[in-house]
């Protein structure tokens, strides 16, 4: 005779968030630079840096050659340093050599994550954008990447996106693989605790952070991820 367990049927996300909650740390932010980053956005930088814990800074942006780029990144550096946040470039390894940065952020046109290492070092941080695939990202990992990213996962106006994951590929990721994974695209307070309770161990924001109050919004985040 069959016996109804009492506690009902077994939750089929219950394996990726006990994993996640037993061996991974807290859910953290990333921010990433809005495309304009002269003026006084240095002082919106460290603003968003002492209104709550911020993980990590990627340096992102475009259509400036390699000198205004240094010239640009080196403050807002400096200002990651000083908070013990680390510093990623976005898309460039000459560029984060040349800043010994702590990192780079590759797309999938931008190098591989083995040429980063040779250049960069055994404790470069390197991310690899891997959309909404699982074959993606386990390459990025075999190639010695230190966390993938996936996304976007809401409707963005940062960058041009033709790639909707569903949630679950992070609880995927969370319960097979120990490297870490960062959600992007679109996030904001309203709408990043699904992501959090997915699995994802960063959630990469711009616009939510930048498009306004930059202390308002990294607080609104950190109470989410308490």
């Amino acid at each position: 005779m069959d016996i109804e367990d009492p506690l009902g049927p077994l939750d089929p996300d219950f394996a990726a968030r006990f994993v996640r909650d037993m061996c991974r740390p807290p859910c953290q932010l990333y921010l990433v630079s809005p495309p304009d980053v002269g003026g006084g956005f240095s002082d919106r930088l460290a603003r968003a840096l002492d209104a709550g814990p911020v993980a990590a800074f990627q340096f992102r942006i475009k259509d400036v050659d390699r000198h205004e780029a240094a010239r640009l990144a080196e403050p807002l550096q400096r200002i990651c340093a000083d908070r013990d946040v680390a510093f990623i470039v976005n898309d460039s390894i000459a560029l984060a050599k040349r800043l010994s940065a702590d990192g780079v952020h590759l797309g999938q046109e931008d190098g591989d994550p083995r040429e980063a290492r040779a250049v960069l070092g055994a404790g470069a941080q390197i991310g690899v954008t891997c959309h909404n695939s699982r074959h993606l990202a386990m390459e990025a990992g075999e190639a010695g990447a230190d966390y993938v990213a996936f996304g976007a996962f809401h409707p963005t106006t940062t960058k041009a996106t033709r790639h909707r994951p569903d949630p679950v590929i992070l609880s995927w990721w969370s319960a097979v693989f120990e490297l870490p994974c960062v959600a992007i695209g679109g996030i904001t307070p309203a709408n990043a605790a699904p992501l959090v309770a997915a699995g994802a161990d960063f959630l990469a924001v711009s616009s939510a952070v930048w498009g306004g109050d930059e202390a308002v919004a990294v607080a609104a985040f950190r109470d989410v991820l308490r």
